[in-house]
């Protein structure tokens, strides 16, 4: 994780951090999101010899999306509840109605360029939400528990 903070930093990124080892930075830049996200992802690209993609969200977008998290949902003993933050080329609302799950065993929603998904662990099998994977969008999309969720918007206050 020391490079890839060292990425952000090499943008002129401040405050940066990384949550978990699973590529989640926390940072604050002048830049716009979209600026950002280009140039990282080129820098990530010439460090790695890969393409490697990256999503960039604001603050407000984050914390927008935790806070649109029903209260109601968790992570508990009994049920899973996941955040899937979207690319803009395949953040649209219908893109729930595409995905092959069986939506009468769980609840999923569409937020601003995210959906979000809660199941009942008795329900997960049941629900075919493995088969997301099979989704052409899935490559496009970042998934993250809800703890992850929303500390990640916790940080970013």
């Amino acid at each position: 994780m020391k490079d890839l903070k060292e990425v952000f930093q090499s943008v002129g990124s401040t405050n940066v951090s990384t949550y978990l080892n699973s590529g989640n930075v926390v940072f604050e830049s002048q830049l716009e999101a979209s600026e950002l996200q280009d140039t990282i992802q080129e820098r990530l690209r010439l460090l790695c010899g890969q393409p490697v993609p990256v999503l960039v969200k604001t603050a407000e977008e984050m914390i927008s999306i935790s806070e649109s998290i029903p209260s109601e949902w968790g992570s508990g003993e009994g049920e899973q509840t996941y955040v899937a933050y979207l690319f803009k080329d395949v953040a649209r609302p219908t893109i729930i109605d595409e995905l092959p799950v069986k939506r009468e065993y769980m609840n999923l929603l569409y937020r601003k360029e995210c959906i979000m998904w809660n199941i009942k662990r008795e329900n997960f099998n049941r629900s075919q939400i493995n088969r997301i994977a099979e989704h052409s969008s899935y490559s496009r999309m970042t998934i993250r528990n809800i703890t992850t969720a929303i500390k990640l918007a916790e940080l970013s206050r």
